[in-house]
């Protein structure tokens, strides 16, 4: 079988969120490196994902020369905004609030063009990545390509930036691995609709949690709290449609349901995010539930953290940033799933008595009425609503 050798200084792994802002900012300050994608990228760039960027992701774009990535088609303007047993609270979000609402696939094409443009290696159809000797000074990262042909490129660091269930975090040994979980206790039925939003946001129901979420002009995100054992069989479009009216307590546009599945909802940590020349970002390295709208964030942060260490490591040939990286990030990760542990508790306690019970429904109600009345809570339920991943 013919294989061809290649030499790169970073092999990343992924060509989501992560993956590519973090090729981007190494590509335009003189580090080469190589994007391996096992899916084509027609795939990659139409894959429906919510895309709540917050202050931090858009000052840090902004501040790398990178705010153009930030631009793509517009989400419509849609009546709704959170509500409890269908009474719509009022949210009047911070006008200083610079967080703003960027289709996952909008954003990630963005980051593809701006890549390639600047001559950027990315490989889609990369299939059978495997990654050895990530302990030896210079690990190598081979694929086989769409003909059949293999490439094994030499390297000096390996970025994992392949999902939760990508191959870089299996290729570390599990005695290497601290593992921390939790699961919820519910899962949400997550349902793809060609239809205009209406209305768009949260609604809290002693029915369950609901969410109907714009991902278009013509495609609505719908959510709905269920059991961890529950089936999309059992969720027949017009049981979809009722649930939705009778948690938001008003009438929602109808339309052609073309996906539907079960997702469980899950805090996931993996302690080191480093071995050898193997560092892991993003959700290979941890997993927040969806209700924080905290994914991206999590997934940037890494991305610049890393990207700042590698530059430092190749300008300066200073590696402490480099060795420091899993401990520079875990604490921030900690802190953000404190957060989503919360608002995640929260949202479903506040409704569904049958998970913790009345009385937790009740503590549950009064600290949301408590962030009502505060000033922050403008800019927390504005994003809440804007957009779950």
């Amino acid at each position: 079988m013919t294989e061809t050798r290649e030499d790169t200084a970073v092999v990343i792994i992924g060509a989501g969120v992560a993956g590519l802002t973090l090729g981007t900012l190494l590509l335009r300050n003189g580090v080469d490196c190589v994007v391996l994608e096992k899916h084509p990228r027609a795939y990659v760039e139409q894959r429906q994902r919510a895309g709540t960027i917050d202050a931090f992701g858009v000052r840090m774009f902004r501040d790398w020369g990178l705010e153009e990535v930030l631009e793509g088609e517009p989400v419509p303007h849609s009546e709704g905004g959170f509500y409890i047993d269908g009474e719509a609270m009022p949210i009047d979000v911070d006008d200083d609030n610079e967080s703003l609402y960027c289709p996952q696939q909008v954003l990630v094409r963005n980051l593809t063009d701006v890549f390639l443009r600047e001559g950027g290696h990315l490989r889609y159809e990369a299939a059978d990545v495997t990654l050895q000797d990530v302990t030896a000074e210079r690990p190598v990262v081979r694929y086989r390509n769409a003909d059949g042909t293999t490439t094994a490129v030499d390297c000096d660091l390996i970025a994992g930036c392949d999902g939760f269930h990508g191959v870089s975090r299996r290729t570390i040994p599990a005695s290497a691995l601290t593992q921390y979980s939790h699961e919820y206790g519910y899962s949400w039925l997550s349902a793809l609709a060609t239809v205009p939003t209406s209305p768009s946001g949260m609604a809290i129901h002693g029915l369950g949690l609901a969410g109907m979420i714009p991902r278009g002009p013509e495609a609505s995100r719908i959510y709905l709290q269920c059991p961890v054992d529950d089936t999309p069989e059992r969720w027949p479009d017009e049981r979809i449609w009722s649930e939705l009216e009778a948690r938001f307590g008003c009438p929602v546009s109808r339309g052609e349901i073309v996906s539907k599945q079960i997702v469980p909802l899950r805090s996931v940590v993996f302690d080191p995010m480093s071995y050898g020349r193997l560092h892991l970002l993003g959700d290979a390295a941890h997993i927040v539930p969806p209700m924080s709208a905290k994914g991206i964030h999590l997934a940037l942060h890494d991305a610049e953290v890393f990207a700042r260490a590698v530059i430092r490591k190749f300008t300066d040939g200073d590696g402490s940033l480099l060795d420091t990286y899993s401990e520079t990030c875990l604490p921030h990760i900690w802190n953000y799933q404190a957060f989503a542990t919360w608002i995640t508790d929260i949202m479903h306690d506040a409704g569904f008595t049958g998970y913790e019970g009345a009385f937790r429904k009740q503590i549950a109600r009064a600290e949301l009425q408590r962030q009502f009345t505060s000033h922050a809570a403008n800019k927390l339920f504005g994003e809440l609503t804007a957009g779950t991943n």
